[in-house]
């Protein structure tokens, strides 16, 4: 008889947590975890092995007294009605550990080839005025109205953006799951995105299961946030006064990033309907919500229409980003692959790796395969062959 593994009962109720896994998912998976649970039997060693597997979670994890106390390694400035929001999960923990691992990977490789430092990380003060900072951010990356208003789809416009940043030096990931692991979708409500500030590898990360007109916000977003040095975990909804202060501007500063305040009031036709809305969205290559604030910060709703008005688009729009997630991504690896990774990452690495500086064997970790044919192919599409 094989033998079996006491684990304590709180320990196992953390990790199902931690990993977000369903009633329905445990009991196909482990029809015994109530058994252990109960603590009538443990599991056996294998069992024990593939609950770790499933959960995420490390396997000498299960061995302790009670569960770790596990904490993000940047600010978490995530708020739901001005409270901290709870634990973080298995998937966005193992989000920033893979960006941070190849943010350390990048600072080394620019700092051996004599990289200059990026003047605008840290150049300006969050809480400071909202505009000058709005108008350097655009300037720096060309992104202004007129040429937004003449691409015809968010999606261009999200991958313009995500060229403009690129260009001036901060690494861009966009991805709707953990690494290549596409059982592991991410999910939109727990959070958005997150900026890893640094002045020779700044890193913007923008969860791709989000809408594409949502992440265009995110992407400006956390670029405030390098702008102003800080490396942070935001997800401050638009219609909220009394949350973090840095969290406020940087929604302040994206906001007139993408919609100067002169803008809405020459383009807003009155009333705050949803074609009115959709068509100005449509126009900016914007989220509606993003129209709506603006339509406030423009003194054309009072509070208290704009939190209804705001609240209603906002389910709608959940709605739609949580049937985006349920069908998954899809579309050709090699094509999304590098804008998972940042194309200037992927070129840095695979680059390096012909040079001799990195390993084979660190560049497939890096870049999350394991086939020497997927290397080749990512560095046609980088142009690196």
């Amino acid at each position: 008889m094989a033998e079996r593994v006491q684990v304590a009962p709180a320990l196992l109720a953390w990790a199902i947590s931690r990993a977000n896994l369903s009633d329905d998912t445990v009991a196909r998976r482990f029809p015994d975890f109530d058994k252990w649970i109960a603590e009538d039997f443990g599991p056996t060693l294998k069992q024990l092995e593939n609950f770790a597997s499933a959960t995420h979670a490390p396997f000498g994890t299960f061995f302790m007294a009670e569960p770790p106390m596990e904490s993000l390694p940047i600010p978490d400035f995530r708020t739901t009605s001005n409270d901290t929001v709870g634990a973080p999960s298995a998937d966005l923990l193992d989000t920033i550990y893979i960006c941070q691992m190849r943010q350390e990977w990048y600072r080394a490789f620019a700092a051996d080839r004599d990289y200059d430092r990026l003047p605008f990380v840290g150049s300006v003060e969050a809480g400071g005025s909202i505009e000058p900072a709005a108008s350097e951010i655009r300037n720096a990356l060309s992104f202004g109205l007129e040429g937004r208003s003449r691409v015809g789809t968010w999606e261009q416009s999200r991958l313009d953006l995500i060229a403009a940043i690129e260009e001036i030096g901060v690494l861009v990931m966009v991805s709707g799951i953990v690494g290549n692991n596409t059982h592991r979708v991410l999910d939109p409500n727990e959070f958005r995105g997150f900026a890893l500030s640094d002045d020779l590898a700044p890193v913007i990360f923008v969860n791709g299961a989000d809408t594409q007109a949502a992440q265009i916000f995110t992407l400006i977003h956390e670029l405030a946030h390098i702008w102003s040095g800080e490396s942070a975990l935001p997800d401050v909804p638009m219609a909220t006064r009394g949350a973090n202060e840095s969290e406020l501007w940087c929604n302040s500063v994206a906001a007139e990033v993408l919609i100067p305040l002169r803008s809405i009031l020459a383009e807003y036709r009155g009333e705050a309907t949803p074609d009115e809305i959709s068509r100005l969205a449509r126009f900016f290559k914007v989220s509606t919500l993003v129209v709506i604030k603006r339509i406030y910060d423009a003194g054309r709703l009072e509070w208290d229409d704009f939190r209804r008005v705001y609240e209603l688009e906002r389910s709608r729009v959940m709605a739609l980003s949580e049937e985006r997630r349920k069908s998954g991504g899809g579309g050709n690896y090699y094509y999304t692959q590098p804008r998972r990774l940042s194309p200037q990452f992927t070129r840095a690495v695979i680059t390096d790796t012909l040079e001799g500086g990195t390993l084979h064997r660190d560049a497939y970790e890096l870049l999350g395969t394991k086939k020497h044919e997927t290397f080749v192919k990512l560095g046609e599409q980088v142009g690196v062959f």
